[in-house]
This record gives structure tokens, sequence and C-alpha cells, in this order.
């Protein structure tokens, strides 16, 4: 995932899930938070951020000329830069198939129901469902950060695909370095954790991967232990 007309920024406040201000060059600017997540422990005022300048905001037809996409937050591995865009970890996650060789197609429909990407393995037609994670506490990196039931839905509907003999697989795109772990988020939806160690038994494959993010990427780099997958 790569973008254009990146700037650097000082985060100032988010009054809304969609809207938040940053100082850039001494003025103040309004950002579209690409992120209805929480990510109280990312956007603390005077954090240093990235913004994505839209020059043709005005022709586009857009209210903001700028979109907030990265944070720079203290872990336990250090000073780490986490990609906060929504959009971007199902693009990277397409992008990490395909340099494996397979060809990913994307927001496919099977039933009711849309994964976000389907492909072909050993002759198998598959599904995967991506997940964006920008959650870390003490280096375990954690999924949601706000109650999802429509994430527990999209792990039940993989689960009826495994069931028909498709392969299934949810995917957590941890949009950082500096992690060691990662887990389900027990504590804020004790359900979604629930629904992820049923899906891992009956068939779902549960993968997590970290990321290398820089300013103006995204990119799935290695795979990170999923732990306590318990029901």
């Amino acid at each position: 995932m790569h973008y254009e007309h990146i700037v650097p920024a000082v985060f100032l406040e988010r009054p809304n899930r969609f809207i938040a201000y940053a100082q850039l060059n001494g003025q103040t600017v309004k950002c579209h938070v690409k992120n209805t997540g929480r990510c109280k422990e990312l956007l603390i005022s005077g954090a240093p951020v990235y913004l994505q300048h839209h020059p043709d905001a005005l022709a586009a037809g857009r209210k903001t000329e700028y979109s907030l996409i990265s944070v720079f937050k203290t872990t336990a591995a250090g000073k780490e830069l986490v990609n906060i865009d929504s959009q971007a970890p199902n693009e990277a996650a397409a992008r990490w198939l395909a340099s494996h060789g397979l060809s990913p197609r994307r927001e496919v429909r099977y039933g009711d129901s849309r994964f976000d990407i389907a492909f072909d393995y050993k002759g198998k037609p598959c599904f995967l469902e991506v997940k964006g994670v920008t959650l870390e506490e003490e280096g375990i990196a954690r999924f949601p950060d706000a109650p999802t039931e429509r994430g527990i839905k999209h792990l039940r509907e993989l689960e009826h695909a495994a069931r028909e003999g498709y392969g299934a697989c949810a995917m957590f795109v941890i949009a950082m370095k500096g992690v060691r772990g990662f887990e389900a988020n027990r504590r804020t939806h004790p359900e979604f954790a629930g629904a992820l160690a049923h899906a891992a038994a009956n068939g779902v494959k549960i993968l997590a991967c970290d990321c290398l993010v820089t300013p103006d990427s995204l990119t799935v780099d290695q795979p990170v232990p999923v732990l306590s997958l318990s029901v």
C-alpha cells in the first residue's frame, strides 16, 4: 500500500470519529480520520503524525484536504509508526498474497456474504477476511479495540464456508512492528474472543502478521504468534 503527498504534522484533537485537527507548518488543519475505532492510546495531543494531502479535494467534492494516515507510538520495542488507515490492510494483504504467487480477487460474494479476498490455493478456492490491528499493549497486539458484532458475523461466515469445503482464513494485519504476539481482546469484547476460538476449532485458519510501516507505505512483513485461542 503506497501513498502520495504525505506530510508530517502534530496531532491536536479528535472531536468525533471522522474528524481530527493537526498542526501543519504552524497552522491548524482539519483531517479525515480513516478509522472509526477508538485509537485512544494512539491519538494523543502532541503526537507526531503523517497526513496525506489531497490537492484535488475541492474538485473531488471532499470536505477535507487532508487524511490522517499514521501516528508514532512508544511501544515495548521502542518508538514505532502505526498506520491507522482502515482501508490499507486489505490492500496490503492482497499485495502480500500476490507476492506469494497467488491471484487475489477483492470483495467476492459467497452466498449472502461478501469476503474481502478470494484466491485459489493448490486448486482449492479460498476466502480471506482481513482485520486491521492498531492496538498494542505491552508488546501484544489485540483486536478489536471496540466491540464489533460485524467481526463476529464475518467469523461465522468463514466457518460456514469451511464447512462447505472452501479454504477459510481470518488474517489480522498488525499495522506496526515491535509486537511479539497477537490475541483477541477478550477484555473489550469477550464474545469476539469466543467466536475467534470457535472459528479456529472449526476449520478457519487464524493468521496474524506485522507490517513494515513508513510514512508513505504499509507492507505485510512477518507472521506473529497467535495466542490464547481457547473457547
